[in-house]
């Protein structure tokens, strides 16, 4: 009972009989001291509209049929045309004929009692009432809530989309290389990245990671991963270093025990030589002429998970015409309606098709079988996918 005062609803009482406002009064006056009734008085359908909208608080309207100037059938119309969810009316009147309580119930009272009134009657119907406005109450402000999460969730995405690479070409003042990506996230925000930079005048510096979990969360620490990555890259330093040191900072900041699965090359542009770690991510595939192969695993841990640990790096030399394939698994995990999962057999058919073909059609493709295979299936993971072409 003491939930009405702390909703803040008032009780409007409509009637034009003088004598009902001290009669009220006095049969709820423990329940008006101990504010458990909050009652305003009007006289008729025109003081009750009045009153509705000098006092928004207002959820209850108890009003009477036979009134001058303004009749209850007419007021419930009048406060049908308000559209306040908020606000429940309970027809209190002499007039108990099924005619009338269907006029009533068909302009969108909530309940009707007769008179002379059963005090004990109009209580319970009170109290049913004012739990049925504050359920809806409720309901607003959660829908509220969700509204607001949801234009913070935009607010986040366009963010996170606004730190990763868009342009393409990105460099187009030189020609040893090609680079394109794409990501699609499953939800509002995500946890996959990627990104390229150059460290210097030869050396492109590229990665992919996928962070555990989904949503906010998710991509705060992909931000912060993929802000840390190129931070460190940019210092010059080889792909093992980087990985060490980001490891370490992530393990000293991971909440919540999230990782980071990621691949990080640098490309000597002049050479074609390429410089990776591996650290607990989907192997890339490598594209030439003569076919396709993954590219040999490095072994390390994902980052974030255990502190001081070493990262060990190889080396892959590209000739001109040969691509990297890099991508996360919400690929080869992209399940269709019968829970059948695309898995790497088919990405490799597809690369083994598309070899040939620029980098930008191979994602564009790529992404277009995935879709074509999952059908109408929800989208269960982040997709993203990186190339790296080398021209020599």
């Amino acid at each position: 009972m003491n939930q009405v005062l702390q909703s803040g609803v008032k009780i409007l009482v409509v009637d034009d009989e003088i004598d009902l406002e001290p009669l009220i009064r006095q049969k709820f006056r423990r329940q008006m001291r101990e504010r458990i009734y909050d009652f305003e008085f009007a006289f008729n359908g025109l003081e009750a509209l009045a009153k509705v909208l000098e006092f928004p608080e207002i959820g209850i309207v108890l009003s009477d049929i036979n009134m001058p100037e303004m009749d209850g059938l007419t007021l419930l119309t009048k406060l049908k045309e308000l559209k306040n969810p908020g606000l429940r009316t309970v027809i209190v009147s002499a007039y108990g004929d099924m005619d009338n309580i269907r006029i009533a119930m068909n302009r969108g009272a909530f309940d009707f009692i007769t008179k002379p009134v059963n005090f004990e009657d109009l209580e319970i119907t009170i109290n049913k009432t004012l739990e049925e406005i504050n359920l809806t109450r409720r309901s607003l402000e959660e829908h509220d809530q969700l509204v607001s999460i949801q234009q913070d969730l935009n607010v986040a995405r366009e963010i996170q989309q606004a730190i990763l690479p868009k342009v393409f070409p990105p460099f187009p003042m030189q020609h040893h290389f090609d680079v394109y990506a794409s990501m699609v996230s499953a939800k509002e925000v995500g946890g996959d990245f990627f990104d390229f930079f150059q460290i210097d005048a030869n050396r492109l510096g590229f990665v992919i990671g996928d962070v555990s979990g989904k949503g906010v969360p998710a991509a705060i620490f992909m931000a912060v991963s993929r802000t840390l990555i190129r931070a460190t890259a940019l210092k010059g330093v080889s792909a093992g270093e980087c990985m060490y040191y980001v490891n370490n900072l992530l393990c000293n900041e991971s909440v919540r025990s999230m990782f980071v699965t990621v691949f990080y090359g640098i490309l000597n542009t002049s050479t074609g030589e390429v410089e990776y770690v591996n650290a607990g991510h989907n192997p890339p595939y490598l594209l030439s002429s003569s076919g396709i192969r993954k590219v040999e695993m490095t072994n390390g841990l994902a980052l974030g998970i255990l502190e001081e640990v070493s990262f060990q790096s190889k080396i892959l030399v590209m000739n001109p015409g040969e691509k990297l394939f890099l991508y996360t698994d919400g690929i080869t995990e992209a399940f269709n309606n019968e829970l059948v999962a695309y898995g790497e057999a088919k990405l490799e058919s597809f690369l083994n098709q598309c070899s040939g073909l620029p980098i930008e059609t191979i994602i564009k493709d790529s992404l277009e079988d995935v879709n074509a295979f999952v059908g109408g299936a929800l989208q269960s993971d982040d997709i993203t996918m990186l190339a790296i072409a080398y021209n020599g």
